[in-house]
């Protein structure tokens, strides 16, 4: 069904998210202007009904006053196209940073927009390549009037009331149930959702530990060297089982109190390929753990679960190798230890 209320939005930025919100307000009645340095991408999405622009000044001029414009942009081009889209917009206008912008910037941002009146509003956006149909998480800041006057973009972006069981104890009241939410003033939703980004690099790295633990249950299997530099593995009697990682995924889906979008995504990568062969294990991180790390340590909360998730993706990139030959080399010069080859 399509929304009462038809807006009008500009999108900056179409990756594969911004393309997705754009899809997702085109199908329920919105009215979009797309703007990308990609122009493939802004033709693709005019040939489902979006009104192309060819520059950012053809975009404002597309927009209706008071526009609306939403960047979709990795956090290190936000400022300077910030920059260039503030000198065409008017007093009234809003714009939207979707994307994942430390929310430190958001208040800087906000308060360089404030003597031109021009609003600012940052949303964190969840929802991956799954959000087009699924819909988007929103977790957003800024002033509350252009948040209310941009109400139905996102009730529309969010999943809506029936992605999700009821609360039991929640009285029926706010936006949070239909997926969206006005988090507090300038900076809240990113910061938000730079929360939300930590808990995942924990929730996701237990669940990769986990599995992993699983996968090796064999060890009592193998051989293992026995010299001066390998502990054994004293009993190897309890460590005999050849469990299929994938199943255990699979039945985790099922009742279980783990069970989670992550263990479904999960399942489904290891169905199509048990071995995960295709991929290296380098893992990237692309801020919001590291600025949630941030927040906890200046808060003075205990985080020990994402720090350790996070520091587990720089160990992922080689980023432990000049400390490993150091632990080496220490050994070496203390105790005489030959260091062992990796077998490969």
């Amino acid at each position: 069904m399509a929304t009462d209320t038809p807006m009008q939005l500009g999108m900056i930025g179409l990756g594969r998210m911004g393309a997705n919100l754009v899809r997702r307000l085109l199908r329920d009645g919105h009215r979009c202007v797309v703007y990308d340095l990609n122009e493939s991408a802004v033709r693709e999405l005019a040939d489902e009904g979006a009104v192309a622009a060819g520059s950012l000044g053809d975009l404002v001029a597309k927009l209706e006053r008071p526009r609306a414009a939403w960047l979709m942009l990795p956090a290190a081009v936000v400022q300077p196209t910030l920059d260039q889209l503030t000198e065409l917009l008017d007093p009234d206008d809003t714009v939207i940073d979707g994307g994942n912008s430390y929310y430190r910037d958001d208040i800087t941002r906000a308060a360089q927009l404030t003597p031109r009146r021009i609003h600012y509003l940052d949303c964190g956006t969840s929802g991956g390549v799954w959000g087009l149909e699924r819909g988007y998480c929103l977790m957003i800041g800024g002033e509350t009037e252009p948040v209310a006057r941009l109400d139905p973009v996102f009730r529309t972006i969010a999943p809506g009331a029936g992605a999700a069981e009821p609360t039991p104890s929640r009285q029926a009241d706010g936006t949070a149930p239909d997926g969206y939410l006005h988090c507090g003033p300038s900076g809240a939703g990113h910061f938000v959702k730079m929360v939300h980004n930590g808990i995942e690099y924990g929730m996701m790295g237990a669940i990769a530990e986990g599995l992993s633990i699983i996968e090796h249950a064999d060890a009592g299997c193998r051989e293992h060297t026995a010299d001066a530099e390998t502990a054994p593995l004293r009993e190897p009697e309890f460590y005999r089982y050849e469990i299929d990682v994938g199943q255990v995924a699979e039945v985790w889906r099922r009742g279980s109190v783990v069970g989670s979008w992550l263990i479904d995504l999960t399942a489904d990568a290891l169905a199509r390929s048990p071995k995960l062969a295709e991929f290296t294990g380098r893992v990237s991180d692309s801020g919001e753990g590291r600025w949630t790390v941030l927040a906890a340590i200046d808060e003075g909360v205990p985080a020990g679960v994402i720090t350790t998730a996070l520091t587990e993706r720089f160990q992922s990139r080689g980023l432990s190798e000049f400390a490993d030959k150091l632990l080496s080399a220490m050994r070496s010069e203390f105790g005489g230890h030959a260091e062992k080859r990796s077998q490969s």
